[in-house]
């Protein structure tokens, strides 16, 4: 069992008459998190499962006298899936107004905040958190280092989903059945979306295109759609947590790109079975998308569970100058160059950049270095 780097955090928040939410993308591990919790726990608890469509029913439009009867003497309430459920944002304001002392723990997927069932009726009343794959540093606490090197690799051409990492020789099989509309099937429903084979050619598009600048305009003409339905379904599978933006950086100097975007993906073994290739590194050439892709994205991780809220950046400008990632926090600026292969190319960020910003912290991220970085 690899702990997960959440579950301090969220055992310090308990019973403080607020409901505590887990949002994330299918299959990352929000029930198995909240099940290690309540199982540490003495307290006697309510399991309601929302794939169960007689637990829907129960919680569609629930009063208080048929809430108080389904909770009885239990102290923590588990509602898992819990976007399956209509007006299911109003069910747990009526517990956490009603019944402040039973803990609510509340798992859901991304259709859960985009059918926005939750947010309002929630304001002041919840905890939030979104769970990612298995981060770096909750591998590197619970399987040390030496595995965490010698897992690299592997991590950066199957990914980081929890059942993938502890069942390495079907990793291709899960990744294929997980790279299916599987991730994203609530969306479909929710969003009418009358043609998701457009997701499919998409997430293509875009997972040949990671590290590179994307333009809304040719990915539609790639898959022939426009550029609206590109962005809406972009907005879509981000809030699904497939996928993330990282837009360019542009304030000061000229020649800085303003409306370039870059799309990453949160997990490389779901970018790699999107394309179907599982190759290993020597016999591949997106080697440095590869290695973008990965550290990017485990620094997210890094910086959600820590608390380090950072505007996230790119830059470029007009004259090819660049520089990989960007952290902005407090007015002062982390910048990032991001090196598979070390050996290989400049080192030097460019001065246009750093003399225009306050720079707090400038590294050269290479697989000899990456570590210290993400815990």
């Amino acid at each position: 069992m690899i702990k997960r780097q959440l579950q301090d955090i969220i055992e310090k928040k308990l019973f403080q008459k607020k409901a505590i939410v887990l949002i994330g993308a299918r299959q990352v591990g929000k029930s198995t998190l909240f099940q290690t919790i309540v199982d540490g726990n003495d307290k006697k608890t309510l399991f309601l499962d929302c794939d169960d469509p007689e637990v829907r029913e129960t919680l569609t439009n629930a009063n208080t006298t048929e809430l108080k009867l389904l909770i009885a003497d239990n102290k923590i309430v588990f509602i898992d899936e819990a976007q399956r459920v209509e007006n299911i944002g109003l069910t747990l304001k009526i517990i956490t107004d009603r019944f402040p002392e039973c803990q609510l723990l509340v798992t859901g997927s991304s259709a859960f905040d985009l059918s926005n069932n939750i947010n309002e009726p929630l304001t002041g009343r919840k905890y939030e958190y979104n769970l990612f794959p298995i981060s770096t540093n909750e591998l590197l606490k619970s399987n040390g280092l030496l595995f965490v090197k010698q897992s690299l690799e592997s991590r950066l051409i199957y990914g980081s989903y929890p059942d993938v990492l502890t069942n390495q020789q079907n990793a291709k099989e899960l990744l294929m059945n997980l790279s299916s509309s599987y991730l994203y099937k609530d969306i479909l429903k929710i969003e009418n979306i009358r043609k998701p084979e457009l997701l499919d050619k998409l997430l293509v598009a875009l997972a040949l295109q990671v590290g590179s600048e994307v333009s809304y305009n040719e990915v539609g003409q790639t898959i022939g759609t426009d550029s609206k339905t590109v962005e809406k379904y972009i907005g879509l599978l981000e809030r699904c947590f497939v996928i993330f933006r990282l837009n360019a950086f542009s304030r000061n100097v000229r020649t800085e790109l303003k409306k370039s975007k870059k799309i990453f993906f949160y997990d490389n073994g779901i970018r790699n079975a999107i394309i179907q290739n599982f190759s290993p590194l020597a016999l591949r050439n997106d080697k440095g998308a590869l290695w973008e892709n990965f550290f990017i994205s485990e620094r997210i991780k890094r910086n959600h569970y820590s608390g380090c809220f950072a505007r996230v950046y790119f830059w470029r400008t007009s004259e090819k100058q660049e520089i990989d990632y960007i952290e902005e926090e407090n007015g002062k600026f982390r910048i990032f160059e991001l090196k598979a292969s070390p050996s290989k190319g400049k080192t030097a960020f460019p001065s246009t950049f750093t003399n225009n910003y306050n720079i707090e912290q400038s590294v050269v991220i290479t697989p000899d270095n990456y570590i210290e970085y993400l815990i």
